[in-house]
């Protein structure tokens, strides 16, 4: 049976290997520094799924008071990261979690929900507009060094 929860501390470690799945460039040190602070965060929520005891996936929500692409309010609900281990994809696990973290978004005052998925990243686009996302714009960023 699945259980969507509220993170806490005893959950870092194991969203931690999660994200480092989902951002393998990014360092296990740093990732779960980010994740314990966004414990203390009031703007920020993590949420669990779990699966008999394991932690299947999770989702990182945010409330982003900056331009949002394509939003009209202030603070707009943010999707920063969500991961279902690929053996309980399909699931209705993402979806879930995506609700809990709308849901949050809410009660913190939002009336907009958003999110962003790199351009390559065909299988979360389609993730994105099954569960009613709407394409706002593309871009590409562009950096040189100084």
């Amino acid at each position: 049976m699945q259980k969507i929860l509220k993170a806490r501390d005893i959950h870092i470690e194991n969203i931690t290997q999660l994200a480092l799945l989902l951002w393998p460039g990014d360092n296990y040190e740093t990732l779960e520094r980010e994740m314990l602070r966004y414990q203390e965060d009031s703007t920020a929520e993590l949420f669990i799924c779990e699966e008999e005891n394991e932690i299947v996936g999770f989702a990182h929500v945010q409330l982003r008071y900056d331009y949002v692409e394509g939003t009209e309010t202030k603070p707009v609900g943010y999707l920063e990261g969500i991961y279902v281990k690929e053996a309980f994809r399909q699931k209705g696990i993402a979806r879930k979690l995506v609700e809990v973290g709308q849901d949050w978004s809410r009660f913190m005052g939002a009336s907009e929900f958003a999110s962003d998925v790199e351009i390559k990243n065909e299988i979360s686009a389609r993730f994105h507009e099954k569960i009613g996302f709407k394409e706002a714009n593309r871009i590409i960023c562009y950096t040189k060094k100084l």
